[in-house]
């Protein structure tokens, strides 16, 4: 009696192939059907569109939980730009960045935790919107695992940039962004071509964009230009699908990426209850 095959997504390129494949037949993955890249991979942040709601799901539940901190504190305005916003004492709670976080409180998880911060209902809505607008063409190009390593040292490094110009208190998923559109304009100048300066111009919208809300008062200029700089940088030395296939230094570093984040959020979410209970 002939066995059946079951077909599954490899969770390398996302190919349906047999389950007992020795290799992806159209990336080369070996054995896609093992039960252990199963779990790290079609079920785990290889599947982009879930990776993505995942990081949008984790700035929400922390602007909300800003705001539940702030617990009578949250400023209601007329002014779109600080409607909704959380004290700055939550914020720094949580995990600010700046140098006050950092030389006065040695918080240099800091550097993490702000990125996934918000100081008003815009700003969050903002940001989320050109997350949801890039990662899925970063995550096409690159791959999910360097998405989330452009995505996250891109971020650190912004705001690592942002302490050392003097920045006292920062926050925002700004610096990762732009460290995505950092790498999208290595890529398109990389690889050229009719495609290459489509991109390139689209790059040209952003950074068009990032400009003129740098004129807005208390923008983190600092942050984007730290994270544009760090994106381009890394899309450089991590490489690029059609340069480079995802391999398994991607997936261990990304992997080492989420739990470090979120053991970083987790520890401050706690200390900032018991701040809060103490108080």
């Amino acid at each position: 009696m002939e066995s059946r095959k079951k077909a599954i997504l490899c969770p390398n390129c996302r190919k349906l192939v047999s389950s007992d494949e020795p290799r992806c037949p159209y990336c080369g993955h070996p054995h896609p059907g093992a039960s252990w890249k199963g779990m790290m991979g079609m079920s785990g942040f290889a599947n982009s569109n879930r990776l993505i709601r995942y990081i949008i799901y984790v700035n929400i539940g922390m602007y909300a939980f800003s705001l539940l901190l702030s617990a009578g504190r949250i400023r209601v305005s007329l002014n779109p730009l600080t409607a909704l916003s959380p004290d700055s004492w939550s914020l720094v709670l949580l995990g600010a960045s700046g140098t006050i976080p950092i030389d006065h409180y040695h918080r240099w998880f800091s550097l993490i935790t702000a990125n996934y911060l918000h100081g008003s209902l815009l700003h969050i809505f903002f940001n989320m919107l050109a997350l949801h607008q890039l990662a899925p063409l970063v995550t096409r190009e690159f791959g999910s695992f360097r998405f989330i390593v452009i995505y996250a040292l891109g971020g650190v490094f912004g705001f690592w940039v942002s302490y050392l110009a003097g920045t006292q208190l920062s926050i925002g998923a700004s610096a990762a962004i732009c460290a995505l559109i950092g790498a999208i304009f290595y890529y398109s100048k990389s690889r050229g071509g009719t495609y290459g300066r489509v991109l390139f111009r689209e790059v040209g919208g952003w950074l068009i964009g990032l400009f003129l809300i740098g004129l807005i008062p208390g923008v983190d200029n600092w942050g984007h230009a730290g994270g544009l700089i760090a994106g381009g940088v890394l899309g450089y030395l991590l490489g690029y699908n059609e340069k480079r296939k995802e391999n398994f230094t991607h997936r261990l570093f990304a992997y080492g990426i989420v739990l470090v984040t979120g053991f970083v959020l987790a520890g401050a979410l706690t200390t900032a209850i018991l701040s809060r209970i103490g108080g």
